[in-house]
């Protein structure tokens, strides 16, 4: 009985030393992806509106008018809008109006993690404006504002349709950016 005794507990000590190297591998989980999206190549569109002023969208943007003062620019393939707005105003109005998108703008530094302005000014085409650059899991990743400084004023934010998460809507995002640095460059008054 003693020998079996003795080839229990070799068995027991091979079978515990084989458990304790047999794991030697740590264990490390596979970090959470997201869905590749792939992007078309920028391609540009000018769009006439019923507004003194016209610039081009994205080809594969729709726009939408949804009333007289505005204008939505709609993404269905990234599930986003670009809502811009436009007003006739006179030149002591054009502050006042710049102050509030200003504020706006940074009603969102709660969930911001940074926020760019980036001034834009063409002479030739009487177009000023500020480029606002949202990093972080905010609701509007970009705003602009455009004017003539003395009659109109345009603004715009963009959305998207989906909870904010700064990682997964990042390519999306940095799309979008392009289109709406695009429309800036290409904005004119009529």
């Amino acid at each position: 009985m003693s020998r079996i005794k003795t080839d229990a507990v070799k068995i027991m000590f091979f079978v515990l030393a084989l458990i304790c190297t047999g794991c030697a591998e740590n264990y490390f989980p596979k970090p959470y992806g997201y869905f590749r999206v792939d992007l078309p190549e920028h391609r540009y569109k000018r769009l006439e509106t019923s507004f003194p002023c016209t610039f081009e969208i994205a080809a594969m943007a729709k726009p939408e008018i949804p009333q007289q003062a505005g204008i939505n620019i709609v993404y269905p393939a990234l599930n986003a809008t670009i809502y811009c707005n436009y007003q006739a105003v006179s030149t002591s109005k054009i502050q006042e109006l710049a102050e509030d998108a200003r504020k706006a703008v940074y009603k969102h530094l709660i969930k911001a993690d940074d926020i760019k302005e980036v001034v834009y000014e063409n002479r030739e085409k009487k177009v000023y404006g500020t480029f606002y650059d949202l990093k972080g899991n905010v609701a509007s990743v970009v705003q602009f504002v455009l004017t003539d400084s003395s009659e109109h004023f345009f603004r715009g934010a963009v959305y998207f349709n989906n909870v904010p998460n700064k990682d997964s809507i990042a390519p999306m995002a940095d799309y979008i950016k392009k289109d709406v640095i695009h429309l800036m460059e290409s904005f004119s008054w009529k």
